[in-house]
């Protein structure tokens, strides 16, 4: 389930930190990661309209990206997060 929602994280950005966390317990998951996971697709089934359409051509296509990183922040584990923003068009 892990690997077909990393494919959706190229559209779907919203849930990019989620699944990014519970890809790190992929090794010796939990009924509680289980429970999250279900609780992302359950989130996905009700908000299927939204996502990041990416056009064909365009005449301007620019892409802009900003990044914020917390070293050794995560709680659980003392692993660091990372995350970005990217503005397309």
């Amino acid at each position: 389930m892990i690997g077909s929602l990393l494919y959706l994280t190229a559209s779907r950005p919203d849930i990019m930190f989620n699944i990014y966390l519970y890809a790190r317990f992929q090794a010796d998951p939990k009924e509680s990661h289980l429970t999250a996971v279900k609780k992302i697709l359950i989130y996905l089934l009700g908000t299927q309209n939204l996502g990041i359409w990416y056009p064909r051509c365009s005449t301007s296509f620019e892409i802009i990206g900003y990044s914020d990183s917390n070293f050794a922040g995560c709680k659980v584990d003392r692993k660091s997060t990372f995350r970005t923003c990217q503005f397309i068009g």
